[in-house]
């Protein structure tokens, strides 16, 4: 029993101490396994805190070298950048060069003008502003919709003109509340004015808005608001010229773009000033003489300079109504008038120069040799060529003619015979010679050639040959042939100054005026030739017979010489010639143009006149009365012996603006 419970107990023993050992071999096989652990997850941290602290370091190594870029190697750069997001940039107007007469008198001139405009990217909202702006200027609905639609097409950093010609009480309420306005400011700049208006319109031109095509040009000057170029005449010739350079200038603006100050400056260019051969006085008395009829025009100038002194056209129109506003009645007037404003006859206007023309058959037959001053032919009224019949003015015939007497009374049947023997093809080449049927150069645009017919020309026009008939025709200046108020005037120079090919001028800057030696070239006409022609002119003045005595200067000292024409527009029926039909019965439109011709003084030419009448009826009548008047005012005036104004090719240097307070 006792060794049982000995037995028992030493089992318990042992048992105990295997489970103690055991627990021991667990407790160590855990604290080794605790030590593993922490190991591992020590190891883990310290790896992951390298990549984090080298990441954070390649971080800080990138950001510091950027910031050394930007602020040292780029510091420069960008601190301009800054400025210029303080410093604004802005374009100055140039204001456009003015236009004088030959004695310096102003013709166009610049008035101030003030106007509103906007930035549109400085305002929040430019429609919204407009309507904010219509409580101190007036300003329709329709015009904002306009402003808004050009808006759109416009860079929007680019001033926008809303309205110009304000009145100072306008400008005055505007100034007051800029404030309240983001984005606007009152500008002043010019106005173009044109001091004689209506006498000088075909002339000068006139400046206007700058359109879509122009723009594409690329100049930035044309951009600025209100900015304004020529678009006819002298204006659109010399545009580039008196245009001028565009200044600059630096201001400082705050956040929302207002000016604070002004930086620096570089003033703008004033255009060239140029300078014309026209009288201010003679051109004004030429115009007021045009206006007493219902259409006409008349050039006079300088038979040995080429120099023209004055060039109207009635009716015409008032180019300040193009910069200061057209109204649409005044335009439709305009548009539907028949004497048609808007055209400069001087150089637009084709008409057949009528008997004016006969002088250049004349020339041609003395040329050639088919006529001389003692050739004669006798005129019973008409002239007869196969089954075609060719009528003289005068019914009844002028009986036997000569050279200077068929001059002196416009005979056309002696002109009929003599085309038949010198041809078409010579009597164009002395056309030609004296500035017919080719622009004659002046400086202004929309010059037309005119037309002066031959053989050549017909068939090439009309695939036709020529006849004997329209040789007859056009040896009195009817038929094809066709010239301008200014050919007319430059072929009776030709004729009187001594057969040299003068050239019109008008500027100064493509011809000069002749002091001394004569820059012309001499044409190859005999002298004796010319003076037959002049006598032949005197007498149509002076002459007991001549078709102009009525018209003549009883003044020997102004006396002048020349030659009526009569263009026919339509032809009279032989039923209206058998009753007696007269110009005066049929509709303006349909009677016959005016034309006259003539220089003064007749011992010493200086100035040569021509005139055309639009439907006047008869040279003798209608024009030759007014070329007297001019050429008489001429005379008088002398604007020959005014030395011009200037003496740089009529265009004087561009030169700073002075500056606007």
């Amino acid at each position: 029993m006792f060794e049982k419970k000995k037995k028992r107990r030493s089992l318990q023993r042992n048992s105990r101490l295997i489970k103690e050992h055991s627990q021991r071999i667990n407790r160590k096989r855990l604290s080794t396994a605790n030590r593993n652990r922490h190991f591992d997850s020590v190891k883990s941290f310290t790896r992951r805190a390298f990549f984090v602290t080298a990441f954070q370091g390649l971080l800080l190594t990138v950001l510091g070298a950027r910031l050394a870029w930007l602020q040292v190697v780029k510091g420069d750069k960008y601190h301009t950048l800054s400025e210029k997001n303080r410093i604004d940039i802005k374009m100055l107007a140039p204001s456009r060069g003015s236009i004088v007469d030959r004695s310096g008198k102003k013709v166009a001139v610049n008035d101030d003008n003030y106007r509103v405009v906007v930035v549109p990217e400085q305002t929040s909202n430019l429609e919204e502003t407009l309507w904010a702006l219509a409580k101190f200027i007036p300003l329709e609905e329709r015009e904002m919709r306009k402003i808004l639609r050009r808006a759109e097409r416009q860079a929007k950093y680019l001033p926008l003109e809303i309205k110009d010609q304000l009145q100072w009480k306008e400008v005055a309420a505007v100034e007051v509340n800029l404030p309240d306005l983001p984005g606007v400011s009152v500008e002043v700049g010019d106005i173009r004015q044109y001091m004689y208006g209506e006498a000088f319109a075909h002339v000068t031109g006139y400046v206007g808005v700058v359109n879509k095509a122009e723009l594409a040009s690329g100049d930035k000057v044309l951009r600025l608001p209100g900015f304004r170029i020529g678009k006819d005449g002298l204006e659109k010739r010399y545009d580039h010229d008196m245009r001028g350079q565009a200044g600059r200038a630096q201001v400082e603006v705050n956040v929302v773009g207002r000016e604070v100050r002004e930086l620096s400056r570089i003033s703008p260019m004033v255009g060239k000033e140029l300078t014309l051969s026209l009288d201010a006085e003679l051109q004004m008395r030429a115009y007021e003489r045009l206006s007493q009829e219902v259409s006409a025009s008349a050039v006079v100038m300088d038979v040995h300079s080429g120099a023209v002194y004055a060039m109207g056209s009635f009716p015409s129109f008032d180019p300040n109504l193009f910069t200061r506003g057209l109204p649409l009645d005044v335009w439709e007037e305009w548009r539907t008038n028949p004497g048609h404003p808007l055209t400069n006859k001087t150089i637009s206007g084709q008409y057949p120069p009528g008997s004016t023309f006969k002088m250049m058959t004349a020339l041609a037959g003395l040329q050639s040799r088919e006529i001389d001053h003692r050739t004669q032919y006798g005129c019973s009224g008409r002239y007869d060529l196969g089954r075609d019949r060719f009528h003289c003015w005068k019914h009844s015939g002028h009986g036997t003619m000569n050279l200077v007497s068929s001059l002196a009374e416009s005979c056309d049947t002696y002109y009929y015979k003599c085309s038949t023997e010198i041809g078409i093809d010579k009597i164009a080449e002395v056309a030609r010679q004296f500035g017919l049927g080719e622009k004659t150069g002046i400086e202004l645009p929309a010059e037309r050639p005119g037309l002066v017919p031959d053989r050549d020309w017909k068939y090439g026009r009309f695939g036709q040959t020529w006849q004997p008939g329209e040789t007859i025709v056009a040896s009195i200046g009817q038929g094809y042939l066709l010239a301008t108020p200014l050919q007319l005037a430059v072929m009776t120079s030709r004729l009187v100054n001594g057969g040299y090919a003068v050239e019109p001028w008008i500027t100064g800057v493509v011809g000069q005026e002749m002091r001394h030696l004569p820059r012309w070239q001499k044409m190859n006409f005999e002298d004796w030739h010319l003076n037959l022609i002049k006598k032949g002119m005197s007498e149509v003045m002076n002459g007991a017979l001549g078709t102009a005595r009525a018209a003549q200067i009883n003044n020997p000292a102004f006396a002048f010489a020349g030659k009526t024409g009569t263009s026919q527009v339509k032809r009279i029926t032989a039923a209206q010639r058998a009753e007696g039909t007269a110009q005066e019965d049929l509709p303006w439109k349909h009677r016959h143009h005016a034309l006259f011709v003539g220089y003064a003084p007749y011992k010493n030419p200086r100035y040569a006149c021509s005139v055309v009448v639009e439907h006047g009826g008869s040279g003798s009548a209608s024009a030759a009365p007014l070329a007297r008047d001019l050429l008489l005012m001429a005379q008088q005036i002398d604007p020959a012996a005014k030395p011009l104004v200037s003496v740089n090719d009529g265009l004087k240097n561009m030169r700073p603006a002075k500056r606007r307070i």
